[in-house]
């Protein structure tokens, strides 16, 4: 009976900010669901931060209908930024705790990255605001604490919701690009969500990349001779040669002298960050006047973060929501649920979970063991990692090979 419920007559708040996912409406939902079931309203504060000013922008999420598995976020997301930043000083945090006052809500889930945790986490540690917070991001190098087993070694990895059904994403686009790249006997250059690290990239390789650049690698001169001399080895092995490459990659530019990032626009946003874009083209345009051979570059851009939400998206959602609750019931806030194990979907469940302090969240780029910077490749330690979220790579190939012939004499 709802009036035996131990949370009734309490509200708690979900907002989601930064940039979207496939899993946010799936995270919603899970957490929204076991909240009620303890007897709180739910409501979902729109447009991240920014629901938040003002008079607020709040609605009820409690006994709605919700589709888990349609990607994105239904009370939309922002990167309003609610303390003072180089693009904005005023100090909007007083506007929040009046409004958490109006809309009287006790408990506040926050669904985000680095930016918008870390904004969370500050409100918490400032003004007392019960807080939990929520990973997300494509990019996955949020930092979780996560352990991955492989080959006997303990590697400090990462899992965040979205990032594994942005990764099926990619490796199917580096699987249909393959074959343009293969008709025409083309070097493809295909372009990567990743600002400082290279998790996403990786997963070009399951759809038939065979070269990848990374933002923890440097393309310096010296390396970017060692990269040329590969692109061409594998060029002349099958005339052809798929490349992912992270938009956040440091490219050495024969014109500044410098290894530097592309940025599509340098205007920033309320977190500091300016907008990357564009190193594909630079990349492409390059391996053609040093190797004289055709390349094209291709932006997947905001394909990954869209589309309806993958089955181990799904699953880790619900897990993390099931530590939710276990963090409401021992009024344990200021944390963020994370998975402890790096683990295959039929394990995703809340016993592997567990809870960090928001303090100690940051950033994690991959690891050194999953990488190989001299044949610029993934390793076996990240195709293990990647296999177990996203499975085995299977991307087609044509098997057949012609006999060639001869004119007679």
């Amino acid at each position: 009976m709802l009036q035996d419920k131990l949370f009734k007559g309490k509200t708690i708040a979900i907002l989601s900010g930064g940039g979207d996912t496939p899993a946010l409406n799936s995270s919603i939902d899970a957490i929204r669901n076991r909240a009620s079931m303890l007897g709180f309203k739910v409501y979902g504060i729109r447009k991240g931060w920014k629901g938040l000013l003002g008079d607020g922008d709040i609605v009820d999420l409690t006994n709605q209908p919700y589709n888990s598995y349609y990607g994105g976020t239904a009370i939309r997301s922002s990167r309003t930024n609610p303390f003072p930043s180089k693009s904005n000083v005023e100090d909007r945090t007083p506007q929040v705790i009046r409004n958490l006052k109006r809309y009287k809500i006790d408990i506040l889930v926050t669904i985000g990255g680095d930016d918008t945790n870390g904004a969370a986490k500050r409100l918490y540690e400032q003004e007392g605001i019960p807080v939990i917070g929520f990973p997300k991001t494509i990019d996955n190098d949020l930092r979780t604490h996560t352990s991955h087993y492989f080959n006997g070694k303990e590697i400090e990895s990462v899992i965040c919701p979205g990032y594994p059904s942005a990764a099926h994403r990619i490796a199917e686009f580096a699987s249909i690009i393959k074959t343009n790249a293969e008709s025409h006997s083309r070097v493809m250059v295909m372009e990567v969500m990743g600002r400082n690290a290279g998790w996403l990239t990786g997963a070009g390789t399951f759809g038939g990349a065979k070269i990848s650049l990374v933002p923890e690698v440097e393309m310096t001169k010296e390396r970017q001779e060692n990269f040329f001399n590969i692109v061409n080895e594998r060029y002349k092995r099958k005339q052809t040669v798929l490349i992912s490459v992270s938009e956040g990659v440091k490219w050495y530019s024969e014109k500044t002298g410098k290894t530097e990032v592309v940025y599509a626009s340098k205007e920033l946003d309320e977190y500091g960050h300016a907008l990357l874009g564009g190193v594909s083209g630079i990349i492409a345009h390059d391996i053609s006047q040093k190797l004289k051979l055709q390349t094209r570059s291709q932006v997947t851009g905001y394909y990954p973060r869209g589309g309806r939400c993958f089955e181990y998206d799904n699953r880790l959602t619900h897990a993390l929501a099931d530590k939710v609750v276990d963090l409401i019931l021992r009024e344990d806030y200021g944390k963020m649920p994370v998975m402890k194990f790096i683990s295959p979907t039929e394990e995703v469940e809340e016993y592997n979970c567990d809870a960090i302090d928001m303090s100690s969240i940051g950033n994690l780029s991959l690891p050194k063991e999953y990488f190989d910077e001299n044949t610029f490749t993934f390793t076996d330690y990240y195709n293990d990692f990647l296999s177990k979220i996203i499975g085995k790579p299977n991307y087609p190939t044509f098997e057949y090979d012609f006999p060639k012939i001869n004119p007679e004499i």
